[in-house]
């Protein structure tokens, strides 16, 4: 199972991060790497280091579909796994009509919401909504009880289309990581069962796995590369 953390650019907190997901027992980790931001953070050296995959991975926050669209274009190659943070209708549906996207994040936060077009979109194209359990795990009181009606609705919709999902507590630092056990006990807490918690932390894995070999794939010969998404994802 695999957990996506936020690691901006600082290279201690980025190993401290990888280093406690190792300790509780994740086989890798998705780095989320500040776009904006010189990272002297090297996946590879950490991988080797504790003993787990480090997956580099951006997830785009952008105040419109416009500027989402043209950091897709310019990162989507430099990331083995590229997120667009929604958390209002038009971001959602943005990132869900891209077949370049690999995630939908947080997509129930704010305004935001997931019905059944947003949904048939995400199943056509093959962008994983993800269950962000870190407003459970981080908030109290109304805030929190909104959260848990969101998180409901949202495994409604996705599990009526069988729309494909990641799991993730979204930390920010060490403190924030949570063990597997213990965010599968937090999703039969509220009403999820164990296997959808598990399957949605694994597919951080498949779905790194899956774009590292249409990356090999792709390459022909210098300067000559197949389309990154026309095979069937």
């Amino acid at each position: 199972m695999y957990e996506a953390v936020h690691s901006g650019a600082d290279g201690e907190c980025a190993d401290r991060l990888v280093g406690t997901a190792a300790d509780y027992g994740f086989e890798g980790v998705v780095l989320w790497l500040d776009p904006d931001a010189e990272s002297g953070i090297d996946p590879e050296a950490l991988a080797a280091e504790h003993g787990i995959d480090v997956v580099a991975g951006v997830e785009i926050r952008a105040g419109s579909p416009g500027e989402a669209d043209g950091r897709v274009n310019a990162l989507r190659e430099e990331r083995t796994v590229l997120a667009v943070r929604g958390g209002t209708d038009t971001m959602n549906r943005f990132a869900v009509e891209r077949p370049e996207v690999d995630v939908l994040a947080r997509p129930m936060a704010g305004d935001g919401d997931v019905n059944h077009v947003l949904a048939k979109a995400a199943v056509e194209n093959g962008v994983r909504l993800e269950f962000s359990l870190s407003p459970v795990l981080r908030q109290s009181g109304g805030r929190r009880v909104r959260a848990l009606q969101s998180l409901r609705k949202l495994r409604e919709v996705v599990g009526y289309y069988d729309a494909p999902v990641v799991v993730s507590a979204d930390p920010e630092s060490r403190f924030e990581l949570r063990a597997p056990r213990e965010l599968a006990a937090v999703g039969e807490a509220i009403g999820f069962d164990r296997e959808t918690i598990e399957d949605g932390l694994a597919e951080w894995g498949r779905l790194a796995e899956r774009n590292r070999r249409i990356d090999s794939e792709a390459f022909i010969e210098p300067g000559v590369q197949a389309g990154r998404y026309d095979e069937d994802r």
